[in-house]
């Protein structure tokens, strides 16, 4: 089958589409991916491929075509000319790049934004091929809850965005059951929607036992990790708030693991705080590394801010914790907090809640390590089940095998 891939993030950015990507190749499948300049999360092109562009045109086997793009650098604005810029290099210079070449299917891979859709959308007409849309932030919820847009009436006009985006897709994917209904919303053919949640890649299987260099040893410690985006979502004031709580406790420490907007942020409340010696901010590493850092980990921590938008969310990084086979403290709502309270693999406070989230800590710490180990081993067995990765890829290309020779997706008027 002839994939092609739109996606404003790619290789050698940090995103489970680089999974996706290799896998599709693996089994056989013509990959090409349409994307942009790597430049996320530090808002800067990397410099690696400034030097040297031609070298990121392959990525296991696919053929990667990127269009001109505004870089994300710092502040809301220029996000959105970002978002904006590769709708732009997209529409046009997308068909332009892959003239000539055949998609059985046009897949969209959406941590946000939504406005990804449309150069896929354009690409589905032109080379009559069907498009598969996989939601992983739900447009215009997100951008209400994390403040980015505040008014009603933008709100209503990215609502219609989002329901010209999907009623001109083959099929919506949410990535939790929580998603289906909010997509429902603006899709008015259900029978389009499915669920598909995320996975964790088989490196988080590592039992080696081999400890980041970057982290130093440390004894009668309790560590608890952080891995991933520091961002608006991830409710870093009351994770701070935990850490100043616990002060007294010097067998406390945190790995926050990672970058994002918010990092410079957090990097001075730590000062300010004085928890330099307790929270330690290594920065940001490849995917390839995190079992190193999960290895110094007497618990991982999962975490987003109280809003109904995110309740309905499965961070990525739980799917890694559960498989990890580390113990799971998670201070989030609804859908991620279920995961882990019915996996056995955690303890789970409501998202917000510093307080709450320190006695969690001095719970777990008081457990003996073997409780801990139990909750790890249950919370692997569940990922094994749950969020298997080979039936994930297979539910998939039976999706890509459903919508498969279908002349185009068929769009309405709204």
């Amino acid at each position: 089958m002839k994939i092609l891939v739109v996606s404003q993030y790619f290789w050698p950015e940090n995103f489970r589409i680089n999974d996706l990507v290799k896998e599709w190749v693996d089994r056989g499948h013509d990959v090409t991916v349409l994307t942009g300049k790597p430049n996320y999360p530090g808002g800067q092109v990397f410099p690696a491929f400034k030097r040297d562009p031609a070298s990121f045109n392959r990525y296991e086997g696919a053929k990667v075509y990127r269009v001109p793009m505004l870089a994300r650098a710092q502040g809301s604005i220029r996000l959105m000319l970002n978002y904006l810029s590769f709708v732009i290099g997209g529409c046009l210079w997308g068909p332009w790049l892959l003239r000539g070449q055949r998609a059985d299917v046009i897949f969209v891979f959406e941590p946000s934004p939504i406005t990804v859709g449309i150069p896929a959308i354009l690409l589905g007409k032109l080379k009559q091929a069907p498009v598969v849309l996989w939601v992983l932030d739900l447009w215009p919820e997100t951008l209400a809850a994390v403040g980015v847009v505040r008014s009603p009436r933008m709100l209503r006009l990215v609502g219609l965005l989002v329901s010209f985006i999907y009623n001109r897709c083959a099929l919506v994917l949410g990535q939790s059951r929580g998603f289906l209904d909010s997509i429902a919303r603006y899709c008015r053919d259900r029978s389009k929607i499915r669920y598909f949640p995320s996975w964790a890649e088989n490196l988080f299987l590592q039992d080696d036992g081999a400890k980041a260099p970057e982290v130093p040893e440390a004894t009668n410690t309790f560590t608890i990790v952080f891995a991933g985006n520091i961002g608006e979502a991830q409710g870093f004031p009351a994770i701070l708030d935990a850490a100043e709580l616990l002060r007294s406790n010097e067998s406390v420490r945190w790995l926050i693991v990672g970058d994002g907007r918010r990092f410079d942020w957090v990097k001075a409340e730590v000062a300010k705080r004085k928890l330099e010696d307790r929270v330690l901010l290594p920065g940001r590493f490849p995917v390839e590394r995190m079992p190193s850092f999960y290895a110094h980990a007497d618990a991982l921590i999962a975490s987003l801010k109280p809003d109904p938008t995110f309740s309905m969310t499965i961070p990525g990084k739980v799917q890694s914790y559960l498989l990890a086979g580390k113990p799971i403290l998670g201070m989030l709502d609804g859908e991620g907090a279920a995961a882990i309270e019915t996996a056995g693999a955690g303890l789970v406070c409501p998202a917000g809640n510093a307080v709450a989230l320190a006695k969690a800590i001095e719970q777990m710490a008081a457990m003996s390590p073997e409780e801990r180990n139990a909750m790890g081993t249950r919370g692997r067995l569940f990922a094994e089940r749950e969020f298997d990765r080979n039936r994930l890829m297979d539910r998939l290309l039976s999706f890509f095998a459903e919508v498969h020779g279908k002349s185009r997706p068929q769009g309405s008027s709204e």
